[in-house]
């Protein structure tokens, strides 16, 4: 479908074209030594010590639950209300996912409270996913991961660019997981990257991505290594020089564009607060400086979901959902994954609607939105 109005779109010019044609007219595709540019100039930007590319971010997030010292039988708390990846890297490694409860209707983030109420004897690690680019409380929960000695990894695919406390988020944990799908803040097509503080975390996630081999196919041909050994059981989860040129231009639009989503952001909120004051657009209570990826918006407690997103796309306006919880989906009833009361993800899932937001939206489309939106409430 042609939508009028699409829920995201991505900023291509010609910068990226000109570094795509670099690389192939280098001739040299594989990961070299574009993608060690860009890994250093995503750290610089993010303040990260290290930034290791890869694949995309689920292999991200499987790494991050190998360097963290996660096992078969070991448990990991989580939030069900976001992306299926995040907890299907925990049972990657064979351990379990275990659901912990959203904040509330203002805030979709994991709730410390319900983290701290689900920690075992088994409990290793928590994944914190900072949903739509807004921060969870990450003093609140390294305090708490502190006091039983557990492991915080971020899922921070929708956060690039985001800060708390002048830290951007990815740099709270042991490591940070970004994703450059094409729905991104900054894209690649598919790719991710991990960040961390830690050298000897560094050195394992770079080995762990490449077959654990000690050197690559860019060190050889460069006549740095003329042999490699193996030295863990790793992945092929390396990016290529295409992406990582891309990577390297849309970081640097990345500051501008997260701006401009910011000031959308609000102009959403000032013209649904005025026009269509029941529902709800969450995360107005928050700390940082978001990277709002995405536009959620609460429907009225009754409102009949589907009904409205056909309304809206009757008018050429695309909406989504994020997410349906992972606790409820076919895969995962089927292994009954333990959790606690999961009542505010659940009632907040059935009436999250997410509405178009990305940086070269207009404010009359803003307006065209709210104004559909408002017909199709009532």
């Amino acid at each position: 479908m042609a939508w009028q109005i699409p829920l995201s779109d991505i900023d291509i010019g010609p910068e990226e074209i000109d570094a795509v044609q670099k690389v192939l007219k280098s001739r040299w595709l594989t990961m070299g030594a574009v993608t060690q540019g860009f890994e250093q100039e995503f750290a610089r930007f993010t303040g990260a010590r290290h930034a290791i590319a890869v694949t995309n971010a689920t292999a991200a997030l499987h790494l991050a639950c190998i360097v963290a010292g996660v096992q078969a039988g070991d448990e990991v708390i989580l939030p069900s209300l976001t992306f299926v990846a995040t907890a299907n890297a925990v049972r990657y490694v064979g351990a379990v996912p275990v659901f912990a409860d959203i904040e509330g209707e203002d805030n979709f983030n994991i709730s410390p409270d319900s983290i701290r109420q689900n920690i075992t004897a088994r409990t290793k690690a928590v994944i914190v996913v900072h949903y739509a680019g807004y921060a969870c409380d990450m003093p609140r929960i390294i305090a708490i991961a502190n006091e039983f000695g557990l492991v915080v990894i971020e899922d921070a695919a929708h956060a690039t660019g985001a800060r708390l406390k002048g830290i951007s988020l990815g740099n709270w944990g042991l490591v940070g997981c970004h994703s450059f799908f094409s729905n991104k803040n900054m894209t690649t097509g598919e790719g991710g990257m991990l960040a961390t503080q830690d050298d000897a975390v560094a050195d394992r996630l770079r080995n762990l991505r490449s077959h654990g081999m000690t050197s690559l196919t860019w060190d050889r041909h460069q006549g740095h290594a003329y042999t490699y050994d193996v030295t863990d059981l790793g992945f092929n989860y390396r990016i290529d020089e295409i992406r990582s040129a891309i990577g390297r231009e849309q970081l640097a639009k990345l500051g501008k564009n997260n701006a401009r989503r910011r000031t959308l952001t609000e102009m959403y909120r000032e013209s649904l607060a005025e026009f269509v004051p029941e529902m709800n657009i969450p995360f107005s209570h928050t700390h940082g400086e978001s990277s709002c990826h995405i536009l959620p918006s609460l429907l009225p407690a009754g409102t009949n979901r589907n009904q409205f997103m056909d309304a809206m796309k009757a008018q050429g306006i695309q909406t989504s959902i994020h997410y349906p919880p992972i606790h409820t989906f076919h895969a995962y009833r089927l292994e009954n994954f333990p959790h606690g009361d999961l009542s505010k993800t659940e009632d907040v899932a059935s009436r999250e609607v997410t509405l178009p937001l990305y940086p070269g939206l207009q404010e009359e489309q803003i307006a065209r939105v709210v104004q559909t939106a408002a017909a199709a409430l009532r």
